[in-house]
């Protein structure tokens, strides 16, 4: 696997840099930068994984991450299948507000601001009742360059900072923890592997190999990195698919998304489902207006 630690493109843009994607899939690695960044996804969905959170992500959603926080947006595997198509566009933003902009967010003047960014350290979501609103002010600012850009960023921080009240936080409720770039590696190939066999039966031993370690190592390093156990992380990353498929209507019944997701008994799918999403699977799908679900 390459090596976590990405450079954010330049290009003389200033202190505040752009970059649009429209290609086949999202960045598929692990990665972190100095740099914070707010990114709305246009087209594309999949799994976010900030830190040790993960979440489905969707098109209309706008992230701020937070500077050196481990990401990555996991495109689903679709998205491989036809490499000649644009199946993702996001906009990035991206501001160092811990070096090339410390001078201006240490103004008096910036005191809002300043305050809402030591908020981002471990990542937020915008509450989808912003999204429309500055999906539009992302995409202008995207499209301006020099001072125009830098005010323009700042007024979007200020409303951020200002008219946002109830941001959902990308955070399990512990401190972030800080990875080597070995150990960003290494937590690179087991999320990956995850994410591409999560509907196979893992066992603790091949998730260990894949690791190159043992298993009773795996377990506390695994553990340890992300306060959380291997099985715990694993029904994450299933119910957030099963999520998908039932927001989509991509499913003919609650005992199919059961299996589809890796799990050989409904039952057993049911009763992690609700310990995820706090309801059943069936109320889950009620919520998103499908009605008549067969269990």
């Amino acid at each position: 696997m390459k090596v976590i630690q990405f450079t954010v493109p330049v290009a003389e843009e200033g202190a505040v840099v752009i970059q649009e994607d429209i290609l086949p899939y999202f960045y598929n690695y692990l990665h972190r930068h100095k740099e914070a960044q707010v990114t709305l996804i246009i087209k594309g969905e999949g799994t976010l994984i900030a830190g040790n959170y993960t979440q489905p992500f969707r098109a209309g959603e706008i992230y701020v991450i937070g500077a050196n926080q481990p990401h990555m947006f996991k495109g689903d595997a679709r998205y491989f299948e036809n490499l000649q198509e644009k199946n993702i566009h996001a906009i990035h933003i991206f501001f160092d507000h811990e070096h090339a902009l410390q001078g201006l967010f240490s103004l008096k003047e910036m005191d809002s601001v300043r305050k809402f960014l030591q908020l981002t350290a471990n990542s937020l979501q915008l509450p989808a009742i912003h999204e429309e609103k500055m999906k539009a002010e992302i995409l202008k600012i995207s499209r301006l360059s020099g001072a125009e850009r830098l005010l323009a960023f700042v007024g979007m921080l200020v409303y951020f900072s200002k008219q946002v009240k109830d941001w959902k936080s990308l955070s399990t409720g512990f401190s972030r923890h800080s990875y080597s770039e070995s150990e960003g590696l290494r937590m690179n190939d087991i999320y990956q592997y995850t994410l591409e066999h999560y509907a196979e039966n893992i066992s603790l031993s091949q998730i260990a190999g894949v690791a190159h370690l043992t298993t009773y190592a795996f377990c506390k390093y695994f553990k340890k990195h992300t306060r959380k156990t291997y099985l715990e992380f694993l029904n994450e990353i299933r119910i957030n698919v099963a999520c998908k498929k039932i927001i989509n209507g991509d499913f003919d019944s609650i005992a199919a998304v059961a299996y589809a997701t890796g799990y050989n008994n409904p039952i057993t799918f049911n009763r992690v489902f609700r310990k995820v999403t706090g309801m059943s699977p069936s109320a889950y799908a009620r919520q998103y207006r499908f009605e008549e679900v067969a269990e």
